[in-house]
């Protein structure tokens, strides 16, 4: 069966990982320790954080899905972002949280948390075996601010908490802890609301606060209406309708299938270029910035797009080398536009090549 946004059928399911004492799993661990010997040795550890290197083997052994492919950079991928990602897990005061940086940035809250890869985070770590390290994260984000209010700097940057927190359900098949955060989600996104919505009824964003820092659409100030935001908050409300279904809430479920209906069918309107055949960005004035993104291809992540209705023809562009293909993975923005450049001065985040 396959689960996606569109039903919570998971939520009926038990937890994907077996107990101990199940029947021996059809991969030997031991065969994939070597990826983990060969990480630990490839530079100094700096920092040491809360799962060291010399647990790292250890820890993954116990708490990730195990995976064997007969390309071996796919393989070695797999489990050099296990690897990584254990790094990023802190153990702070108030429970685990999972940080974006390793180092301290001065742009970070407390304890180094930021909400930019928040979305990711709970994705990813929905399928460790231990489920307390993303459970608490998340806690931290809906509950952890003043008074079990929403986390202080949550908004610092667009997010999919909602849309996350409800795949974590799938994978663990735990409808009551969704429901239990229903109204901080509730809260998230009227606020979202408050501060991004446009009277044309879709999302502005700046790029820097989108995780795009000098995008090649926007800019640092520019409140631009982005496919990224609307496609988050489309998730959002979609999950939020579907949270409240199963907690009997059927006034909220109708309000926030009918926000996104709405958010659909606007960025299925405004938001796709027809000249371009891709989504894309609106400027100040209402008008297409003419560069196609990557972020053109957010609104498949949440099932947003009809099918049939000619918006495939975006993928083209994704295998296209004067779209965005390249020798090492997709570029930001596509080859062929003079937007595009590589460059080793100015900002230090640059999303344009």
């Amino acid at each position: 069966m396959t689960l996606n946004r569109r039903h919570f059928l998971a939520l009926a399911t038990p937890a994907i990982f077996p107990s101990v004492s199940a029947a021996a799993p059809l991969l030997d661990p031991e065969q994939f320790r070597h990826h983990v010997d060969f990480f630990n040795g490839m530079v100094p550890e700096d920092p040491v954080t809360s799962i060291p290197n010399v647990e790292a083997w250890s820890w993954m052994r116990n708490n990730i899905p195990f995976f064997s492919c007969p390309d071996a950079a796919t393989e070695q991928i797999y489990y050099y972002r296990w690897w990584t990602y254990r790094k990023a897990i802190s153990a702070t005061p108030v429970g685990h949280i999972v940080t974006e940086f390793v180092k301290k940035v001065p742009h970070a809250g407390e304890y180094n948390a930021l909400s930019c890869a928040l979305g990711h985070h709970i994705a990813e770590g929905r399928w460790l075996r231990d489920g307390s390290y993303i459970d608490e994260d998340i806690h931290y984000w809906l509950r952890g601010g003043a008074d079990g209010a929403l986390a202080k700097n949550l908004h610092q940057f667009s997010g999919w908490v909602a849309a996350a927190v409800l795949d974590r359900t799938h994978a663990r098949g735990d409808a009551g802890f969704a429901t239990s955060y229903l109204d901080p989600l509730l809260a998230d996104y009227r606020q979202w609301e408050d501060e991004r919505l446009t009277s044309s009824g879709l999302f502005w964003q700046r790029d820097v606060s989108d995780g795009m820092e000098e995008s090649g659409s926007g800019g640092r100030k520019v409140k631009n209406i982005r496919p990224s935001i609307n496609s988050y908050m489309y998730g959002n409300a979609m999950a939020i309708a579907q949270i409240a279904g199963v907690t009997g809430r059927a006034d909220i479920e109708r309000s926030f299938r009918a926000k996104a209906a709405s958010l659909k069918q606007l960025t299925e309107q405004k938001l796709w270029n027809p000249d371009a055949a891709f989504f894309e960005t609106l400027d100040e004035q209402g008008h297409f910035v003419p560069v196609r993104e990557n972020i053109g291809f957010t609104p498949w992540y949440f099932n947003l797009p009809d099918s049939g209705k000619g918006y495939e023809a975006a993928w083209k562009q994704l295998t296209d080398f004067t779209g965005f293909a390249a020798p090492y993975g997709p570029t930001t923005v596509e080859r062929r536009s003079p937007l595009y450049k590589l460059v080793y001065e100015g900002d230090d985040c640059q999303w344009n090549g």
